[in-house]
């Protein structure tokens, strides 16, 4: 039982997708990194607000935090350095420790480190079942990282689950189907048994085993959970990687962000005065980081082609009171303005909206080539960690122009037809991707190496919008958090092929191992 109640899952990748991989890093390496995948980073990485509050001041804010949580067996401080300013740079509240980041130019990062994997005692019995809840992989994958358990994760629970009740939490993979396809084979509300044969044994008894990532107790009664659409369902108590919760915590002072995130707008490099372009900003981290970074002064445009999570970006950008922002609902693969299949030299703009010209501003001058940097994000999440201006307007014009597009459209994000090449001084091209280097990754089944390819056409696609749109000299920063060299050094090989006056700028910082280098050669002759 003890090899049941457990967390020891691998991925199970298309066979043509793992040799494509196995190819590109090494049978070994790639093995390595499959199983980082399935393991959420130990550290929690949290971007400090330095337009509200200093880095200094969270970190003292953020050991109060953890003091207040800890169980009461824990110790309080294990460890402190103390600077000459008298401020901890590393502490170690209960079982967390807290440190600023090390890597040059990061001093507005702070991570806490968390611990794992655990083995956890769910107090199995052979005559009396565990009570247990089954919550989606996506929920699953959420509670790795340190959330709690909310009903619309919730699949399937066992029979008289009351309120209050202990609870095992086990996740609901995706298995083929019949038809092709994956499901969880199960419909939601489920009643789930202990026993492995007979009816008490279905659903989905064999498929748990070693899918177990922790312990807590449930908030509401089997009833409840499935009677309700939202709130908390299990309160975590012990989980396999205990990672601390900092929902609603220091809210405007912190960012929670991965770590290749925060990096990917940094070496943006986005100064005072500018006009930034993130052309895929949903759901908005990267483009607050850009904003705090040119210390709110500039211009930044957040495009995304849902109107839904362009108002999530107007909200993150309110909570952080980033006013230069401007999202806005634009397909990146329409981001030149065209009519009648040809170039058009003016910009939709929005009625009775007054849009700061920054034509006549006096901007430093970057490097005479045009640059873009081709230090992968997907190199940062995954393979480093598997070891362990002046007021450029009148305060009026400064009013965020975000609150006056939604307000003259009625409530509606703005949105724009495209815009004038030469437009922006440095474009952040974070391209939508097949996700593969995301942690905790428990599910690659669905995708294929045609998926892969169309992922990375569009990819290129959208880097054709990108060049046009950046002024000479200026920067394109292309990120993805996939660990597919098709979708990272094949766009890059693209892109400095297409286009003979671009090259390759240094990151800075540099976090993370060189590119990779070679090709391959598909069944159906595509050479890549």
């Amino acid at each position: 039982e003890s090899e049941r109640y457990c967390y020891n899952t691998t991925l199970c990748w298309n066979p043509d997708v793992e040799k494509y991989f196995a190819k590109a890093y090494g049978a070994d390496h790639f093995s390595r990194i499959s199983a980082a995948l399935t393991r959420p980073s130990c550290y929690s990485c949290i971007r400090v607000n330095e337009l509200k509050t200093t880095t200094d001041a969270v970190f003292k804010k953020l050991l109060a935090v953890l003091e207040e949580r800890r169980p009461q067996d824990d110790s309080v401080m294990v460890e402190t350095n103390v600077k000459s300013d008298d401020t901890a740079s590393n502490s170690t509240s209960g079982k967390y420790s807290v440190s600023k980041c090390d890597i040059p130019s990061l001093d507005y990062v702070i991570l806490v480190k968390g611990s794992g994997p655990h083995s956890i005692d769910y107090g199995h019995e052979a005559d009396k079942p565990l009570k247990e809840v089954c919550v989606s992989r996506k929920c699953a994958e959420a509670v790795l990282r340190g959330a709690h358990v909310y009903v619309p994760g919730v699949l399937a629970c066992s029979a008289h689950l009351e309120k209050g009740e202990t609870v095992a939490v086990s996740v609901a993979m995706e298995q083929p189907s019949a038809n092709g396809g994956w499901g969880v084979g199960f419909t939601r509300g489920t009643v789930l048994q202990g026993s492995e044969t007979g009816k008490d044994g279905y659903p989905y008894h064999s498929e748990r085993r070693g899918l177990y990532i922790g312990q807590g107790n449930s908030m509401l009664s089997r009833a409840g959970l499935f009677r309700v659409s939202q709130g908390l369902a299990i309160d975590m108590k012990k989980r396999v990687f205990d990672l601390p919760s900092f929902y609603d915590v220091l809210e405007g002072e912190i960012f929670l962000q991965n770590l290749p995130s925060i990096i990917a707008a940094h070496v943006l490099d986005p100064r005072e005065g500018e006009k930034i372009f993130d052309m895929c900003a949903a759901p908005g981290g990267k483009t607050t980081g850009i904003a705090a970074l040119m210390k709110d002064k500039g211009e930044v445009i957040a495009a995304d082609r849902s109107h839904k999570k362009v108002r999530d970006i107007q909200k993150l950008a309110s909570e952080l009171n980033l006013k230069c922002i401007t999202p806005l609902k634009l397909d990146a693969l329409k981001s030149i303005r065209r009519i009648n299949g040809t170039c058009h030299h003016q910009v939709l703009h929005i009625e009775n909206i007054q849009t700061p010209d920054l034509s006549s501003l006096q901007i430093q001058q970057m490097p005479v080539t045009s640059s873009m940097d081709c230090k992968l994000k997907h190199i940062l999440s995954c393979v480093s960690f598997l070891y362990p201006i002046h007021d450029l307007f009148e305060p009026r014009s400064c009013i965020s122009r975000t609150t006056e597009i939604i307000n003259s459209l009625g409530g509606r994000a703005g949105s724009v037809e495209g815009f004038l090449s030469n437009s922006f001084h440095r474009i952040l091209l974070d391209a939508p991707c097949s996700a593969l280097g995301l942690r905790p990754r428990l599910f690659t089944g669905e995708d294929t190496l045609e998926s892969l390819r169309t992922h990375a056409k569009y990819q290129k696609r959208m880097f054709d919008q990108a060049v046009q749109l950046v002024r000479p000299g200026g920067v394109i920063v292309y990120s993805t958090c996939t660990i597919n060299p098709g979708e990272n050094e094949a766009v890059v090989r693209y892109a400095l092929d297409t286009y003979k006056f671009l090259s390759l700028a240094p990151q800075h910082p540099k976090v993370g191992g060189p590119g990779l280098v070679g090709g391959f050669s598909f069944a159906d002759g595509y050479e890549e």
